[in-house]
């Protein structure tokens, strides 16, 4: 009776998960989605808390666990900024993993005698992902935080020593479901495992971090499935699915907004420059650079009837969003009609930009996709671009040498007059220079966005206020 009642709280937890990742699809849904993954959640720990076989002294090591984890978990989610996002997220993937990945070496050394075929090269597998994803996670969290160069680091024959490694750790997978009692093997698996999780990721630069993440986020997935076909705790298996689904699809929709694909992001060393066809730091043929400062561009775009706002990643790290909000509503008080263009791959993450701006009370419906606000820039009077650099950049069309030929971009540079704010002229994440910030209805504003915006605004309302008067 009692295992029935835990496989339905198992069974409304897995759905829980499920509308979770349903409702966070959308901004005005997202909260209910949070919480239905925390009711989920909750459900989950206390079923599995009150499955038969556990003695006292576990609980207490399992309370003693809970407080530790909640101690760390609640600083970092409270207290890490929205631009650091991305490195948290590799660094909850990365303790998942290696917790997944113990689970599977004590287990291995536990019940080797007993478990069959299928359940050994389960547990082989589960070790492998588990110790591939801690360190490519730690990697990925180094490289966005800058405490690791963000160059990719590539010897020849790198992509050849990566198969062998990952042919190797196979090799003793297979050999283990016929000689587990070889239980030295495990700890050879582990320690190549986590060898081969460096060793993918180092070869990727900075700008594909992100993308690695999503990546490595379905591998943790995949790993807690497996972990869950030898516990036989359906659960794990559903949520480890669904994890592993939704990182694999982040992926796939991060690949296309960026025009890579998972071989070239994995195995192409893709974020490596190169210097003669990225064009260096040469701009000398490109033409002059204007700039405008913050009361000319107030005027231009307070006489203009539409404004199209592009945040980026600049945008992020002064935490200008408030700053924003408080200029659409300036320009909105002038009859201007504002609306926000948002790059898929703008800022670390997906829907980065919508969070940092949801979070200013800025309406979900001025926030337009890529696809929806390409095709009225034409008729744009004034595009105002914050901190966004390679997703506004025409050279992706046409320069086949670029790196980032290819990748769809805003169609910025076809609107009536440009604002680009700046804290300087230095390239973005590809390291190729900015065909935009060299067009002729191009004007560059330097400084701090938070600070340039916050001028804008005021003088924008300053001018309205002046008039009233």
């Amino acid at each position: 009776m009692r295992d029935n009642i835990i496989q339905l709280i198992y069974l409304v937890a897995a759905v829980g998960f499920g509308l979770s990742l349903r409702w966070m699809s959308s901004a005005a849904t997202a909260r209910r989605g949070i919480l239905a993954g925390e009711i989920g959640f909750v459900l989950a720990i206390g079923a599995t808390l009150a499955l038969p076989g556990y003695t006292n002294e576990g609980y207490v090591y399992i309370a003693i666990a809970l407080v530790i984890g909640t101690a760390l978990g609640i600083p970092l989610g409270l207290r890490v900024p929205m631009t650091a996002m991305p490195q948290r997220i590799a660094l909850s993937h990365a303790f998942g993993a290696l917790a997944v990945g113990a689970v599977g070496i004590g287990k291995f050394f536990l019940y080797h005698e007993v478990y069959g075929k299928f359940e050994l090269a389960v547990l082989g597998v589960e070790i492998l992902l588990g110790g591939l994803v801690f360190t490519g996670s730690l990697m990925a969290a180094g490289k966005l935080h800058e405490v690791l160069p963000q160059r990719p680091l590539m010897f020849k024959g790198q992509n050849y020593a990566n198969f062998a490694i990952l042919g190797l750790c196979i090799a003793i997978v297979a050999y283990l479901m016929f000689r587990p009692q070889d239980t030295w093997l495990v700890l050879v698996l582990a320690a190549l495992a986590l060898a081969v999780g460096v060793l993918l990721i180092i070869p990727i630069g900075g700008a594909d971090m992100p993308t690695v993440i999503a990546l490595l986020n379905s591998y943790a997935g995949l790993s807690a499935s497996a972990l869950g076909l030898v516990l036989n705790n359906k659960l794990l298996i559903v949520a480890g699915a669904l994890d592993g689904t939704a990182g694999l699809i982040l992926a796939i929709i991060m690949c296309r907004a960026m025009n890579r694909s998972f071989r070239n992001v994995m195995f192409g060393a893709f974020g490596a420059v190169d210097e003669t066809a990225a064009g260096g730091g040469d701009a000398s043929g490109l033409g002059p650079v204007r700039t405008a400062s913050p009361d000319e561009a107030a005027e231009i775009m307070k006489m203009g009837r539409s404004v199209v706002i592009v945040p980026g990643y600049g945008m992020a790290v002064a935490q200008a969003q408030h700053k924003v909000r408080e200029l659409a509503d300036a320009l909105e008080a002038e009859g201007v009609d504002v609306k926000f263009a948002i790059h898929p791959v703008a800022g670390r993450m997906p829907g980065h930009m919508n969070v940092l701006l949801a979070e200013a009370n800025v309406p979900y419906e001025k926030l337009l996709d890529m696809d929806e606000i390409n095709s009225e820039f034409p008729q744009v009077d004034t595009v105002l671009v914050l901190g966004a650099n390679d997703v506004v950049n025409p050279s992706a069309r046409h320069e086949k040498s670029s790196p980032i030929y290819g990748m769809p971009i805003l169609n910025v540079d076809q609107a009536q007059s440009i604002f680009v704010v700046k804290r300087s002229m230095r390239a973005g994440f590809a390291g190729v220079e900015n065909e935009l910030f060299y067009n002729p209805k191009t004007q560059m504003v330097f400084g701090d966005a938070k600070s340039v915006v916050g001028e804008l605004a005021n003088e924008v309302s300053g001018q309205r206020d002046a008039i009233s008067l």
